[in-house]
């Protein structure tokens, strides 16, 4: 009897987890575990196999938003740390292997249905090109896929870290703005959830009105009621994502397109076609035309990462 492999995609605060059978990425048994209600790791896998009614699998692959390079993985918004080789002994499993998080949101994209795919703007993929995955969420992920013979490539990358390059006088004034409370200011210092709130109160502080909101989510509510602070705070958001995945499409040669992910733009849908996103991203001087002719979707498919994983768990490029 084939037995399915254990896969997973875990967070600071979700772990969660489905079973593949052997070659497929077809998702089985989707749950998802809150983190702080387990000691750790192993005791998630442990609950999620009982709720489930499965045996332990000999094979799994599991991605963790966190550095994953060492034998001795912690994560950075939980108390979970765990030792990958001794994970593999305590559970009997032949083959554990282990993902960064966004590593597998690029992998997971090539497996995402054309239904949960929302294209922004004009473009067409060149097959077999690269392709680019940036995504705002708690940070900004950046990926890229190349393809091979047999795979894809995933190259991951910490492009979330390259420093924000002001386009126009208002971004300049951000820029200092941002430089006079943190020194060096990389994309995600504006490029994520944090990062949407700050820019709010950048905002407010160089129209010199008052502050009203605290959390990304109030500012995204008020501007859908109409309030030109926060209106206004979002549409730069996007625009400076625009320019900055114009950069990586760039850097990359992403002929084969963007694929935008992570948990901010989907909620964004309606902003996305009525803001500068797709002229910054293609306002790149002389190769203004390059970057116009790239598509980019914004990603909607729940369960990315862990089609990432299913791919990566029998992918031979990535170890």
């Amino acid at each position: 009897m084939t037995t399915p492999a254990l896969i997973g995609d875990i967070g600071g605060t979700n772990a969660r987890f489905a079973l593949v059978m052997p070659g497929s990425v077809e998702l089985q048994s989707i749950e998802t575990l809150p983190c702080a209600r387990y000691a750790g790791l192993v005791e998630a896998i442990q609950a999620y196999l009982e709720r489930v009614g499965a045996e332990t699998p000999s094979e799994a692959c599991l991605a963790f938003a966190c550095p994953v390079h060492e034998d001795r993985v912690k994560m950075t918004n939980n108390d979970w740390a765990f030792s990958k080789r001794e994970v593999a002994e305590t559970l009997g499993m032949a083959t554990f292997k282990v993902i960064n998080d966004f590593t597998a949101q690029a992998l997971g994209v090539p497996h995402v249905d054309e239904k949960d795919l929302v294209k922004i703007g004009e473009g067409e993929a060149e097959p077999r090109n690269p392709r680019l995955v940036i995504g705002p969420g708690t940070g900004l992920g950046v990926a890229g896929l190349v393809p091979s013979q047999r795979h894809w490539i995933p190259l991951t990358t910490e492009g979330g870290h390259a420093t924000f390059a002001p386009t126009d006088e208002r971004e300049r004034q951000l820029l200092d703005y941002f430089r006079a409370r943190y020194g060096r200011v990389s994309l995600e210092r504006l490029l994520c959830g944090q990062g949407l709130l700050d820019l709010y109160l950048a905002h407010a502080a160089l129209l010199n009105v008052t502050a009203h909101y605290n959390t990304p989510a109030e500012v995204t509510g008020a501007a859908r009621a109409g309030d030109r602070v926060a209106r206004e705070t979002l549409m730069r958001f996007l625009k400076i994502l625009g320019s900055a995945s114009g950069d990586a499409a760039l850097m990359l040669g992403a002929l084969g397109g963007v694929y935008l992910c992570g948990g901010i733009l989907p909620r964004l849908l309606e902003w996305l076609p009525r803001s500068d996103f797709r002229r910054a991203f293609a306002d790149k001087g002389r190769l203004s035309a390059y970057n116009a002719g790239i598509p980019t979707w914004v990603v909607t498919a729940p369960w990315t990462g862990l089609l990432g994983a299913a791919e990566a768990l029998h992918n031979e490029e990535v170890t």
